[in-house]
């Protein structure tokens, strides 16, 4: 016994109305991924590498040679765009202020991060709307099979076998476009939370080795002349 193939074309048909939603929602996921694959390829999200040699100018004290160093790099390259932005903080005549160089880095990090997860949030959407317009096509689907039912004068296995194979159409359609979205959101975020985890370590080595301020005494134990003065001044206790 044979089994009936169909071809996409059939099936879209067979899915009803429902299927063109699911057609514009296929070709938007499938549009992020292209797009987005490409822009992170594009974009060089290494920092290690630089962060190491920016860490040696600084060792040198030689933060003009650091950021021409970093200037160098083309925009691309994003991990020096955020340590070029930190180590502007470091200005001649100035002191330095931790506070301020996180900001910054923290500030050109935030704007990375948004350019490279611009689009996540459309892939989270289609990844919802996909199976729940699918959902919906079956239930549609399965109203006009049902109706046919109670339309027939006589009512086989055939006929309600029929009405439900086509209406799980759209189900699955739907899943698998939104199994396309979610897959390819975990890969982005995957990639994007590990840069910005590299980024934020590397700042926070590099601002410590920037922060050439000496450290604060808490407890300064009093000197000689100071202890001999509260001794002076320390009430005396006598027996009458």
């Amino acid at each position: 016994m044979g089994t009936a193939s169909f071809s996409v074309l059939e099936l879209f048909q067979l899915g009803g109305i429902i299927m063109w939603p699911l057609l514009i929602f296929s070709i938007a996921a499938v549009a992020i991924f292209i797009e987005r694959s490409i822009f992170l390829l594009y974009h060089k999200l290494d920092i290690e590498e630089m962060a190491v040699k920016t860490g040696e100018y600084i060792k040198n004290n030689d933060y003009k040679g650091a950021g021409e160093y970093l200037s160098a790099f083309p925009k691309k390259y994003m991990g020096a765009r955020i340590l070029l932005a930190l180590i502007g903080q470091k200005k001649q005549g100035k002191a330095f202020s931790v506070h301020h160089a996180e900001r910054a880095a923290e500030t050109e990090a935030m704007n990375c991060v948004n350019s490279l997860e611009n689009g996540f949030n459309f892939l989270t959407a289609l990844g919802s709307l996909s199976p729940l317009t699918g959902f919906l096509g079956t239930v549609t689907g399965m109203i006009g099979a049902f109706r046919s039912i109670a339309e027939a004068t006589e009512v086989n296995a055939q006929i309600v076998a029929n009405g439900i194979y086509e209406a799980l159409i759209t189900t699955v359609f739907g899943l698998i476009i939104a199994i396309i979205a979610m897959v390819a959101h975990s890969i982005f975020s995957h990639i994007v939370d590990k840069f910005a985890s590299r980024v934020e370590g590397a700042c926070s080595v590099l601002i410590s080795r920037m922060d050439d301020r000496p450290e604060e005494r808490i407890h300064e134990e009093p000197s000689d002349d100071q202890s001999a003065i509260n001794q002076n001044n320390a009430p005396e206790s006598g027996t009458a």
